[in-house]
């Protein structure tokens, strides 16, 4: 016998199940955590800004490049060099932000350790989204080797929805799917970003349709660089490299002279100095250790710097190598942010859930993972911090007190971060001058 009561609950249970499912559908994007979500303990500045984020893909070509892989003898031929760019910018405003799935591969071309393997991930923008009204200052983007314009969306979405127009280069011949010889890199990294610069510049100043036209201010232009990202971006800002460095890549292509042309006795280098650029990020950036530099040619980068570095990093150096640049950069106002114990994965993506696959090479995790800190912790402070630096130089912002404090986050809480969350940092700044 079914009484009355029963017949009650099992009404009430019917209608909760039709409830649930698009309760469920209505809450997915919130619940799900996507790279750059902030942490309960994500310092002030780290949250995303008041903008939507739109994200569109650009192909351009570099035209007449010197193919280094192709050199014999010393000398080269010269090739049209394809690049591909990730472009995020403020949308407009269009009811809730949607969840975009990003296509990625993990591996590397030509490793049979490691092959190419397709994977997805998650972030927060709407692809071909109508910008937003106003013109914003540009940062582009430089990965390592090897690398992606996908490596750092929880920082290129963050950006973006903070009034920058973002461009993630993904570099030829450097990149998980098209991996090459090194030489390629050396050569190319800074000359990609200058060119990708002119071209994102004109597309900003143009009158026809482009969804970019007068959405850019590339007279306020920022580089943020990775790893062989960071090296490139050095360059591009005005620090040569170094005879000895020159040397050793005519020794890696048989002779070939192609870098003197980023060397500061190269006029070639000097005429490429672009003055739109007003601030540097370097994150992990290699080359010192190697000597890619010396104390004359660091004298030539005078823009505001914001060096990443973790203290153990067995890649770039530390001590030898980015505390080094910092110390050698005599000419520029800049800071060096530490992360104690940490190697040399201070700027990517946390790891995607395809990386923790039993059985994958364990380098595919330490891709994107550090040994001593969660990388999502990693995250939400380059969010903060770089959202204090670049607004300072590139939106006349008053962040100065969340950049000048105690270099010892032990000793007492840094401006912006929650109560007893500031620890295991240091953050040094010199300025002009200082040696």
């Amino acid at each position: 016998m079914i009484t009355r009561s029963a017949l009650r609950t099992s009404s009430l249970l019917v209608i909760l199940a039709l409830l649930i499912p698009s309760l469920s559908f209505a809450q997915t994007e919130q619940s799900v955590f996507v790279n750059g979500d902030p942490l309960p303990d994500a310092p002030e500045l780290s949250k995303r800004g008041d903008f939507q984020v739109g994200v569109r893909t650009l192909e351009f070509v570099h035209k007449g490049q010197v193919d280094i892989l192709n050199a014999k003898e010393g000398k080269a031929p010269l090739y049209d060099r394809p690049l591909t760019a990730e472009v995020w910018y403020p949308a407009a405003q269009s009811g809730e932000e949607s969840l975009i799935t990003y296509d990625e591969v993990m591996g590397m071309k030509g490793n049979p350790n490691r092959p190419n393997t397709p994977f997805t991930f998650l972030g927060r923008a709407s692809r071909d989204a109508k910008p937003a009204a106003g013109t914003f200052p540009l940062i582009v983007v430089s990965h390592g080797y090897v690398g992606s314009r996908f490596l750092m969306t929880y920082l290129t979405e963050n950006l973006a929805s903070k009034g920058y127009v973002v461009v993630a280069i993904d570099h030829t011949e450097s990149t998980y799917k098209d991996a090459a010889p090194f030489p390629s890199t050396l050569l190319n990294r800074s000359k990609d970003i200058l060119f990708i610069i002119d071209e994102v510049a004109k597309l900003g100043t143009s009158k026809g349709d482009h969804f970019l036209s007068g959405l850019v201010d590339a007279d306020r232009t920022a580089v943020i660089g990775y790893s062989m990202g960071g090296y490139g971006a050095l360059n591009a800002a005005g620090a040569a490299y170094s005879a000895a460095a020159i040397n050793i890549f005519k020794g890696m292509t048989g002779g070939s002279t192609a870098l003197e042309s980023r060397g500061m006795n190269s006029e070639e280098f000097k005429e490429s100095y672009d003055p739109r650029i007003k601030a540097v990020v370097a994150f992990a950036p290699w080359g010192m250790v190697q000597g890619a530099w010396d104390a004359e040619t660091l004298k030539g980068l005078k823009v505001p710097t914001f060096f990443v570095a973790g203290s153990q990093d067995d890649i770039s150096g530390y001590e030898k190598g980015i505390k080094a640049i910092y110390t050698g950069a005599v000419n520029a106002d800049r800071y060096l942010l530490t992360y104690m114990n940490a190697r040399h994965n201070v700027a990517p993506n946390p790891p995607p859930a395809d990386v923790l696959k039993p059985g994958l090479h364990i380098d595919e995790y330490y891709r994107y993972a550090e040994p001593s800190w969660d990388e999502r912790r990693i995250n939400n402070i380059n969010q903060h911090f770089l959202t204090a630096f670049l607004g300072i130089h590139l939106q006349g912002k008053e962040y100065q007190k969340y950049l000048e404090i105690n270099a010892d986050s032990n000793k007492e809480t840094w401006p912006g971060f929650v109560p007893r969350s500031s620890t295991g940092m240091e953050l040094l700044h010199a300025k002009p001058g200082d040696e």
